[in-house]
């Protein structure tokens, strides 16, 4: 069976990849500024900073012109940000659901690793917006004096029927149940959630073939995972991928090995500069065997590496929020675009390539090597301790 029958190719929509928050956030606001309907958006961190502030005056400035804005946003992701913040925009006729609320930073409750990581927008079912950029100022956390690195795209066409039914049922599901605390000012929400007929017959807007892939814990648990190991499956030439925390299983780490054996050349683009160090170590815990089976390794050390996105010979290509790591293959709900599109890809590859070439490190495989003991001790405790956190959520089996 091919990738193509498994999933929902849509055909027909137009797409356009932007670089970082200096082209995402204002391709973001010129569309809300332009909503008349509805705004739909979601997010992991939706921060107070001057950009995540931008953002927020423009859905106030949209809910003023009487458009339906509704934000969901992630109650790890979003902790630190202001109360009095989201306030503001509530009195402001935004409606705004948090998924998870903490109340704590430390909790040791296993339903607190399952986030919603996704980073998509849907404006009045006329363009869409999916990738890895949260609503935060590039600077922040960057690690360096540049911007943190990072993609999202800007779609129309008919695959956002698909982006809207997904948001949609997600809203309902987290107004439904509210995790015990629905709040009543809440309409009841009905299921299953709809398609309104305008979506429905969206005409074509382009000529590029989308997949709108997701993940969690209902009926798409593996859609994202199985889409990247079907085009590493069917690779002839070239697999790159850029992943900033990279902990794929056994089976993903065969696939790409196995494709190294039929001749394909595999790039992997993967974090120097850590936030979180113990996860690069568990990491760092795989490269002597990738490594050795000719896969070649770049870490990126001009500031902090957040883009997830991968490219398959000439025409498959994705752009996401989804990691290779057991957290987003296995316990959050994600959302990439596979795109199916020479011209695409080829755009995606160029923008990736530039970055390895000046910002990045290939590592020497007889240089890892020659590491010191506490160095490879570290990695293997990092991993060890990865696959405690695995085994305690019940996904060792699977990771492994």
């Amino acid at each position: 069976m091919s990738l193509q029958s498994r999933f929902r190719i849509v055909p027909g929509n137009r797409i356009i990849l932007l670089k970082n928050g200096a082209e995402f956030f204002p391709a973001l606001i010129r569309a809300i500024d332009v909503a008349t309907a509805e705004v739909r958006l979601e997010t992991y961190i939706f921060s107070d900073d001057v950009a995540g502030s931008s953002i927020a005056e423009a859905l106030k400035r949209a809910a003023g012109r009487n458009v339906k804005v509704q934000v969901l946003i992630d109650g790890v992701g979003s902790y630190y940000t202001r109360e009095a913040f989201f306030d503001d925009m509530r009195r402001a006729g935004i409606a705004i659901l948090v998924f998870r609320p903490e109340r704590r930073v430390f909790n040791l409750k296993k339903s607190r690793l399952r986030r919603v990581h996704r980073k998509i927008a849907l404006i009045d079912g006329r363009v869409g917006f999916v990738g890895g950029i949260n609503l935060i100022d590039d600077m922040t956390q960057s690690m360096s004096d540049f911007p943190r690195y990072d993609y999202a795209v800007q779609v129309e066409g008919p695959v956002l029927a698909d982006i809207y039914l997904s948001m949609a049922r997600l809203w309902r599901t987290v107004s439904w149940w509210k995790f015990g605390q629905r709040d009543k000012s809440f309409p009841r929400p009905s299921f299953p959630a709809h398609v309104p007929a305008s979506l429905e017959n969206e005409t074509k807007k382009g000529d590029t073939d989308i997949f709108f892939a997701i993940r969690d814990n209902f009926r798409h648990r593996r859609d994202i995972e199985k889409a990247y190991l079907g085009a590493v499956g069917k690779a002839r030439r070239e697999i790159l991928i850029t992943s900033p925390y990279f902990l794929p299983g056994r089976h993903f780490r065969r696939a790409l090995i196995a494709a190294t054996k039929r001749g394909v050349r595999v790039i992997l683009l993967l974090q120097g500069r850590a936030d979180h160090a113990m996860l690069q170590q568990a990491t760092r815990a795989l490269y002597t065997q990738l490594l050795g089976a000719g896969i070649r390794i770049f870490e990126y050390h001009h500031s902090m590496l957040h883009g997830k996105v991968a490219v398959v010979d000439e025409d498959w290509s994705t752009v996401g929020s989804s990691n290779l790591d057991p957290f987003s293959l296995f316990l959050n709900r994600e959302a990439n675009v596979v795109v199916i599109d020479k011209r695409f890809s080829a755009n995606l590859r160029t923008s990736v390539m530039e970055e390895i070439h000046a910002n990045a490190t290939q590592l020497d495989p007889t240089d890892w090597q020659k590491r010191g003991w506490m160095d490879r001790a570290s990695s293997w405790i990092a991993y060890g301790f990865a696959r405690w956190v695995m085994g305690w959520m019940g996904f060792a089996r699977r990771w492994d």
